[in-house]
């Protein structure tokens, strides 16, 4: 597992073996950044990012490689939120970045009270976990969801589950505006409404 690209590219991470963490992969986290960027590489320069059960953080990393400000990486586990740590400072990371040691929905909450907006939020619970996807992404389509203006919401997932499944692709605020597949795995866009 690599960064992709931007200021950390090809340098290595860390992963965890034998465990429920399935890390985003390289080819997979190459497709979701190439549609954020298509046609704007800075297109992610000074946002903020949230990576909901962040696992090794591979995606919030490739983030901040990527030009991104802030990320705040939700990870419950121990083990994986120390991998976390690892993966930053062996790339000398030091700033830029918050790692909360709690379940998603504690996170949500703990942001929410911080005031926290972020551009983008990367989804991605265990795959077996199909009513967590509707859960959080009821909590960040809700009014006192983390969600700047017109964020997105990116939601990793099985080919053959559908996360918006019996919701018309829609969780309060969230239009699902695409839909990708790779391998086995399935990557759903939402765009959160802009305020009227």
């Amino acid at each position: 597992m690599r960064v992709i690209a931007g200021k950390y590219r090809s340098r290595p991470l860390r992963s965890l073996q034998g465990m429920e963490i399935r890390p985003t992969a390289d080819r997979l986290r190459e497709t979701l950044f190439n549609v954020l960027t298509a046609g704007n590489p800075q297109a992610l320069a000074g946002s903020v990012w949230i990576d909901l059960y962040a696992g090794t953080g591979a995606v919030g990393i490739e983030a901040l490689s990527r030009g991104a400000a802030q990320v705040y990486f939700v990870e419950l586990d121990k083990k994986a939120a120390a991998v976390i740590r690892q993966n930053l400072a062996s790339l000398g990371v030091r700033e830029g970045f918050d790692i909360l040691a709690c379940d998603a929905a504690a996170g949500l909450k703990r942001l929410a009270a911080s005031k926290v907006k972020a551009e983008f939020v990367f989804l991605d619970p265990p795959w077996r976990m199909h009513e967590e996807y509707a859960r959080m992404l009821a909590a960040l389509g809700g009014k006192d969801a983390v969600l700047a203006a017109e964020a997105f919401v990116l939601a990793e997932h099985e080919k053959k589950f559908d996360p918006g499944d019996g919701t018309s692709g829609e969780f309060g605020s969230l239009r699902r505006t695409r839909k990708l597949q790779q391998g086995d795995a399935g990557l759903s866009f939402y765009r959160a409404e802009a305020p009227v």
